[in-house]
């Protein structure tokens, strides 16, 4: 299977050549991290890669270094095996991962939309998949993540099916900072009704808004799968104070591939912020047939999962994506000073129009 682009262009571009290339398609060559040995070949097989981000040296400003990183992943039991073994399996999993991360010295990490569960919504089956569902405070993944979060120093972003105090289920993403402690959640703003992501048969749009955690590492907010896809939604995070936007998400090639390597960089480019894109990886099989209401058979599985996850830089430079196959971690290290050396340098914030669009959004609200 085609692994990325990046290994493909390597291949068969002289080198000279793929100077140029990479840097139209990506930008400013990027510093490769030194991480340690035993990280990079790992005994899971775990595509580890690091980059570095440089920035201005500023005289009345100390540079503000921070670790981000993002982890891709397949499922690891069958969609058929008991829903406490298949969720506890991918606890095993991500907890060699995170410790991967930890070892790398990573601050603040974020994990892949619905992390914890096979990726149901496709099969608009209630019964076993709304069992997955759980408390965003006190539920098995937040406790699992909490006690990680002390031992390592590290703040989290954990997706997962929300069940709320009144049995309302909604897609969040839970944020977890370095002592263990539930700073707030997100919950997914924008919901999808494209093909075989019949999300809205399980939970609604969100009603959390654009809310930005401060916390140790700079001020995070995360934009949850399909919100990539509007603008809008990018831009209220920016006017709230974000400073790195996690983008955690589950698509499919043959859907939106085209529009990945977009939409997550231009976000970065137009709100001064870092902005993290990640996908999980690989095909999951369901026990019962389902139909994506375009005339075609009806099928078990999704698609392949592309993972092909990245970090962009508010200048515009990105790194290069991880495997669209592996289980994969990618770390970056960026100086958050970066977000206002861009605004200064651009002046997009001194020059939008926020007052005009306000004006001409309320007329086109207020005539429906």
């Amino acid at each position: 299977m085609f692994q990325n682009i990046d290994t493909c262009l390597e291949k068969y571009i002289p080198q000279e050549e793929l100077n140029h290339v990479q840097r139209i398609l990506y930008g400013k060559k990027l510093e490769e991290l030194q991480l340690p040995e035993s990280c990079i070949n790992n005994v899971d097989n775990v595509e580890v890669k690091g980059f570095k981000f440089d920035s201005l040296t500023e005289e009345l400003r100390e540079k503000r270094i921070v670790r981000v990183g993002v982890i891709q992943n397949q499922i690891v039991l069958p969609t058929t095996a008991p829903l406490a073994d298949q969720r506890n399996a991918i606890y095993q999993k991500i907890s060699k991962i995170i410790s991967l991360a930890a070892e790398a010295n990573v601050n603040v990490l974020c994990l892949q939309e619905a992390w914890p569960m096979p990726f149901v919504f496709c099969t608009r089956e209630k019964f076993p998949w709304c069992e997955f569902a759980e408390s965003a405070e006190t539920g098995p993944t937040t406790l699992f993540l909490k006690d990680i979060c002390k031992q390592y120093n590290m703040v989290i972003i954990s997706p997962i099916l929300e069940r709320d105090e009144q049995d309302v289920i909604w897609n969040t993403a839970v944020v977890i900072d370095n002592f263990g402690k539930v700073i707030g959640k997100h919950r997914k703003n924008h919901i999808p009704r494209v093909g075989d992501f019949n999300e809205s048969t399980y939970y609604m749009e969100g009603n959390t808004g654009h809310p930005v955690f401060e916390t140790a590492y700079g001020r995070i907010a995360i934009n949850i799968c399909y919100g990539r896809h509007h603008p809008l939604n990018w831009l209220m995070f920016g006017l709230n104070g974000a400073e790195i936007v996690f983008n955690p998400s589950a698509t499919i090639d043959g859907l939106s591939e085209t529009l990945w390597g977009i939409e997550a960089r231009t976000a970065a480019v137009a709100n001064s912020y870092f902005s993290c894109a990640i996908n999980r990886v690989g095909t999951e099989t369901f026990p019962s047939e389902f139909t994506s209401g375009d005339g075609k058979p009806a099928h078990k599985n999704f698609g392949h999962f592309y993972g092909s996850s990245y970090i962009t830089a508010p200048d515009g430079s990105r790194t290069p994506g991880l495997s669209r196959t592996r289980d994969g971690l990618l770390i970056s290290e960026i100086d958050l000073n970066l977000c206002r050396q861009v605004k200064d340098h651009w002046g997009f914030q001194m020059t939008r129009r926020l007052d005009l669009y306000a004006d001409s959004l309320a007329d086109i609200v207020n005539s429906k």
